[in-house]
């Protein structure tokens, strides 16, 4: 991440130890150690409260660790005059999360405009499009993006999600191959080849999308449900049914979402004694 502070040691006393210490905290978010970073970029502030870099560094640093309403005057201040879009994306992933939605869209358009070669706000605008279910908008987007940086995964998978809410099964899978082709271990990029091929109605190929997607996702009990789905309808009840007991454990919230989602399968179960599905879906309570 670029930040807007000193970028060469200067002739001032101070501005060197500065650049260090910037250079610490921009790599402390790098490592995903956003408490560090904000510890670093406050200690900056103290003595230079219109450190633009450090400013950028406590909104980054507030953003990852969800606190994006605390983030928000820091990457204003950030941006101000300066150019940076590495800082606009940012701000513009902040109002994202606290429901400024319009605003964080017409941020982004602007970094658009203004860097178009900037890759990233063509991705975090793709999401956000989506998120409000402007789809049509967001496919433009990210495919504009695509043929800026062909080779970035995460456009091509943004853009296979796209498709699939817009229904267009076959654009999706597309995309989603395009970015394995880049990433073949993309959690994401898996579980939307798995959803593009479910819903296309090509179970066996969903499978083993959501099988391969589950070895280092076990705890994804929306994927068992998918999976449980799939395995019903290709006649592999016990496997399926399996699969929904693998969703329901954990917690009560998890069980009740497993036994609803089972008992509404075209091949599922049910129940007239809360017992009787219990012991169905968590035999080891027997």
């Amino acid at each position: 991440m670029a930040a807007n502070g000193p970028s060469h040691p200067g002739d001032a006393d101070g501005e060197g130890c500065d650049d260090d210490r910037l250079a610490q905290a921009m790599s402390a978010l790098d490592d995903e150690r956003p408490e560090d970073a904000e510890r670093m970029a406050v200690e900056l502030l103290k003595a230079d409260p219109h450190h633009a870099g450090a400013l950028y560094v406590l909104g980054c640093a507030l953003t990852m660790q969800g606190r994006a309403g605390e983030a928000i005057a820091p990457l204003e201040a950030a941006s101000g005059d300066h150019d940076n879009p590495e800082c606009d994306t940012v701000l513009a992933i902040a109002l994202r999360q606290v429901g400024r939605h319009e605003d964080a869209v017409g941020r982004l358009k602007l970094t658009i405009k203004r860097y178009p070669a900037f890759a990233a706000a063509f991705n975090e605008l793709g999401y956000l499009l989506v998120l409000i279910g402007r789809c049509d908008e967001a496919a433009d987007v990210l495919t504009q993006g695509l043929q800026i940086a062909p080779t970035l995964p995460q456009l091509s998978i943004q853009l296979g999600y796209a498709e699939l809410s817009r229904r267009n099964c076959a654009n999706a899978k597309v995309a989603f191959a395009r970015a394995l082709d880049i990433s073949p271990h993309s959690h994401d990029a898996l579980f939307g080849m798995a959803k593009a091929h479910q819903e296309f109605g090509e179970n066996e190929a969903a499978v083993d999308y959501f099988r391969r997607y589950l070895a280092d996702r076990s705890n994804d009990s929306g994927a068992w449900l998918n999976l449980g789905h799939c395995l019903l309808e290709l006649g592999q009840l016990e496997p399926g049914y399996e699969c929904f007991r693998m969703a329901a454990r954990g917690d009560a919230e998890r069980y009740g979402t497993a036994l609803t989602s089972l008992a509404a399968a075209a091949r599922g179960r049910f129940w007239l004694r809360p017992s009787a599905a219990a012991r169905f879906l968590t035999p080891t309570l027997d």
